[in-house]
């Protein structure tokens, strides 16, 4: 049995995967896989969190942002609202600590 886009169920979308795709940013990449875009960028920044200041020790964290019309029903930008969803807020802590496991 095969799927709409003509995939059997057990085979995987095309991934396409672009470097460098911010201009001023230290890393980056776009990836693409069928309908799914995603951007993903690396800043680094000489400071740590106040319990790691002294420690020679470095941190990671993420950021995630989904925008508007990147589902049918358009979602107001959580940043307007001035705060984060709940479930924006929990992807956020997955993704920090996926980087730092």
């Amino acid at each position: 049995m095969l799927r709409v886009d003509g995939r059997r169920f057990d085979e995987l979308r095309p991934v396409r995967i672009t470097r460098n795709y911010i201009k001023h940013a230290e890393g980056s990449v776009f990836i693409e896989t069928g309908d799914t875009k995603i951007i993903c960028t690396a800043t680094i920044e000489d400071k740590v969190p106040p319990f790691l200041k002294g420690t020679g020790q470095g941190w990671v964290t993420a950021e995630y942002a989904m925008l508007p019309r990147a589902t049918a029903v358009r979602n107001v930008r959580e940043v307007t609202r001035g705060r984060v969803s709940g479930r924006s807020s929990e992807i956020q802590r997955l993704i920090g600590r996926a980087l730092r496991a």
